[in-house]
């Protein structure tokens, strides 16, 4: 950590993902480990962090866990116990920038896990999702998982900053168009300005509610068609 603070002596800021642990114990008397988003400058870590909400069932916890180890099925990642989901906003705050919603990983393909919490994507310029998606090898998985992120900039009409290690990392615009990129399986340094952001949307303004509602207008519209030719 001290070698790290000593590369940012210049002013720099680091925003990286790492996994952290509170010595606060837990039944059985565990200690607690985040998946989060942490944030360094030249004193070192910073108190401003995220912690992931939604965990990968069988990757970062695994349910039913006393019953499915007796048949020798663990989780991929051997922490003890399993990660512990994050509480509170997703809302982080990086020196320098304006606000931003955070994302670990897969966070970035649900929307409601955006939209967000007490209207809070009203006050955020900016999406944030780092992720690892290595595991996927030379797939298709991690192309999509970059579209999904990408249609979550053009539903909460913010750019879109992604960092994944082993690709695919891009900077997006709220329209979805890619302004930079890493391809995957590639080493790169990525170097851009931050777009604006598109006044709030419907999706921000009420989450996946506009869907429901758009879906319930499809249905009631179809009906009355059915109606009208009988």
């Amino acid at each position: 950590m001290a070698r790290i603070a000593e590369f940012l002596r210049g002013g720099a800021i680091l925003v990286t993902g790492a996994a952290r642990m509170e010595e606060e114990k837990r039944a059985g008397g565990r200690d607690r480990y985040f998946n989060s988003i942490e944030i360094l400058d030249r004193t070192g870590l910073l108190a401003e962090r995220y912690d992931k909400h939604r965990l990968v069932p069988f990757g970062e916890f695994m349910p039913f866990q006393s019953w499915l180890e007796r048949f020798g099925v663990t989780q991929f990642v051997q922490i003890p116990g399993g990660f512990d989901r994050g509480v509170g906003t997703n809302v982080i705050h990086v020196p320098g920038l304006p606000d931003a919603l955070a994302m670990v990983c897969y966070e970035a393909i649900f929307p409601n896990e955006l939209g967000a919490r007490e209207g809070e994507a009203r006050h955020v310029a900016w999406l944030l999702n780092l992720t690892d998606d290595a595991w996927f090898g030379l797939t298709a998985g991690p192309y999509q998982h970059f579209a999904q992120a990408r249609l979550r900039a053009i539903e909460l009409g913010l750019p879109l900053v992604r960092v994944a290690d082993t690709g695919v990392s891009a900077v997006v615009d709220p329209e979805g168009r890619i302004l930079v990129s890493a391809p995957l399986g590639s080493e790169a340094v990525l170097d851009s300005p931050l777009p604006g952001a598109r006044p709030p949307t419907w999706q921000s303004r009420w989450g996946s509610a506009t869907f429901a509602a758009g879906l319930l207008a499809t249905l009631l519209a179809s009906l009355s068609a059915r109606r009208s030719r009988a």
